[in-house]
């Protein structure tokens, strides 16, 4: 009886959250840990799923640097970074975008299907939803090659699956002007799509707890100055420097709040966002 209603007191905790987010779009930022072991990999499919059903509009953006890395190594090709940031020649384009619009998004697509979801995969070619150009070097600085920023993302396609009751899952290679293929950071997709839908909210998924302060202790919410200022006071530093700036590229774009979580969790995505206090950091919106 008393996991019974331990479950009942669960779902009252949730409704308030079923009720503000009913037909509202969620993006997901899905990589790291999350995507490697098989316990979080089902964990993470039993929730967008569970999220697709409760009438909210899940769409998912995955990563695949690992994955990328593997396939690298397994053609003999050295993997050189430049402040974070893979180095892409031709060669490694055609890598790049075997792994992450074949390999990872049909995995993704294949779990979240057998957890009994409506998935369908994509890539910024499709309907050329992901309209990129390449990052020029400034001068001194080395050619990264094939790596992109966003231009423009075209987000009738994704609209038209959700409308439809698919869920999209979305490998971040975009095309340039001329068609060619791009290598754009995931966490920058995500936040691009997030505001090009206009998303209540954007969940990126780590391997932390959240953003940390100093003493390496979560913080639970932030707005959008005090994480600006994180950065600018080198709080923020590293890896977790794009992530916050993809963040505040989607609140600027009008996305309600952004969250930080740790995707080692179970479960993780649905405390998140149906719980009263969650597991990770929010960045919410000015004025939200």
């Amino acid at each position: 009886m008393d996991k019974a209603l331990e479950k009942a007191r669960t779902l009252v905790e949730a409704l308030p959250w079923l009720r503000a987010f009913a037909g509202k779009t969620l993006v997901i930022k899905y990589g790291g840990h999350a995507m490697t072991d098989e316990a979080c990999k089902a964990s993470f499919a039993q929730d967008v799923v569970l999220l697709q059903h409760v009438g909210i509009r899940p769409v998912v953006v995955h990563g695949g640097g690992p994955q990328i890395d593997s396939a690298l190594e397994r053609m003999g090709i050295k993997s050189t970074f430049v402040q974070g940031l893979r180095v892409t020649d031709e060669p490694t384009m055609g890598v790049v975008e075997m792994v992450l619009a074949g390999q990872v998004n049909g995995e993704v697509v294949t779990s979240v299907t057998n957890a009994g979801g409506r998935a369908v995969g994509l890539s910024g070619r499709d309907a050329t939803c992901i309209l990129g150009r390449k990052i020029e070097p400034r001068e001194g600085e080395p050619d990264i090659g094939r790596v992109g920023e966003v231009v423009r993302v075209d987000p009738r396609i994704i609209r038209t699956l959700l409308d439809d009751g698919f869920l999209p899952i979305i490998a971040p290679v975009a095309v340039d002007a001329a068609g060619k293929a791009l290598n754009i950071n995931a966490d920058t997709v995500a936040g691009r799509v997030a505001g090009a839908l206009g998303a209540e909210k954007l969940v990126l998924l780590t391997d932390i707890a959240g953003i940390l302060d100093r003493e390496k202790k979560l913080i639970n919410e932030l707005s959008e100055r005090d994480a600006e200022r994180a950065i600018e006071d080198g709080t923020v530093t590293g890896g977790m420097i794009p992530k916050v700036r993809s963040c505040l590229d989607a609140l600027a774009q009008g996305v309600g709040s952004v969250h930080v979580i740790d995707g080692r969790v179970p479960h993780a995505l649905l405390l998140e966002i149906f719980t009263d206090r969650g597991v990770g950091t929010v960045i919410r919106r000015q004025g939200v």
